[in-house]
């Protein structure tokens, strides 16, 4: 299956204003690209990329003032199958953990495992361990947090989400990795596109979407509190710790966001 993936932002500067964008498809799809991924900002604008820290491919742009706008587009092989469900992927103890994963327990700015450790072993400590027990995780933040764009707040993390018990996407995504980080499951956040095909309509309208991948059976397993079942054409951008990690764009100066649209789509 080919799909079409991307994005258009467009903002109105005040003045000579530098941003960050992280808007590619992940490196670890890059071999599914067909051709070249693009990525188009206005012109007069400088761009430069470069790697983060978690291997997210990051444009570094200086817009002059006006109006300015900035665009991916890709055509992406995927294989048309729902997500993986790998029932038997087992835990590893802590001690049998490769290196770089052990970032993925620690606590973060929107994931406070310190507040919810308590309550995540409470909830979820006599389930079977590995696969089962980060679905029962799953199945409780997608039932627990009521959905609603009216909801959306930037600053509410994990422990907020819980208590509110409402929120979007990236709510349900913290508070699901803030519950495994705390039962000693490595988790990331990630963020990227997620196509409506299999999904019976209404759709809603295409936006980027927020899920986590969790370290078991010595690989990442992508899982989604807020759609709770596997999905046809999930293409990952970015991930990191959480969302502070991977916005979209981190802009360092006045503007007005003037436009966004997403796309992802079975290309024609």
């Amino acid at each position: 299956m080919r799909l079409s993936v991307g994005c258009e932002l467009s903002f109105d500067f005040a003045q000579e204003t530098p941003l960050i964008a992280i808007l590619n498809v992940h490196h670890s799809r890059v071999n599914d690209i067909e051709g070249i991924e693009t990525f188009e900002a206005t012109r007069g604008s400088s761009v430069d990329g470069y790697h983060d820290q978690f291997g997210n491919w990051c444009n570094r742009i200086l817009a002059a003032p006006g109006p300015f706008t900035c665009s991916t587009n890709a055509v992406i092989y995927d294989s048309g199958m729902p997500d993986p469900v790998v029932m038997d992927a087992v835990q590893h103890r802590v001690q049998d953990l490769p290196a770089e994963t052990l970032v993925y327990l620690l606590g973060s700015r929107y994931c406070e495992t310190d507040v919810l450790s308590e309550d995540a072993w409470r909830l979820f400590g006599s389930t079977h361990e590995g696969w089962p027990r980060v679905q029962a995780v799953c199945d409780y933040v997608h039932n627990h947090i009521t959905f609603g764009y009216e909801f959306s707040n930037p600053t509410r993390t994990a422990a907020s989400g819980y208590w509110e018990g409402r929120g979007v996407c990236r709510d349900f995504t913290h508070l699901a990795v803030a519950f495994c980080r705390s039962l000693n499951i490595p988790t990331r956040y990630c963020t990227g596109y997620i196509t409506d095909i299999g999904v019976p309509p209404p759709h809603a309208a295409m936006d980027f979407c927020a899920w986590m991948e969790v370290y078991l059976g010595g690989q990442w397993h992508a899982f989604d509190p807020r759609n709770n079942r596997p999905r046809i054409g999930r293409v990952k951008v970015a991930h990191g710790r959480d969302a502070a990690d991977v916005p979209l764009t981190n802009v360092f100066g006045p503007n007005v966001l003037t436009k966004f649209t997403v796309w992802a789509k079975e290309a024609v």
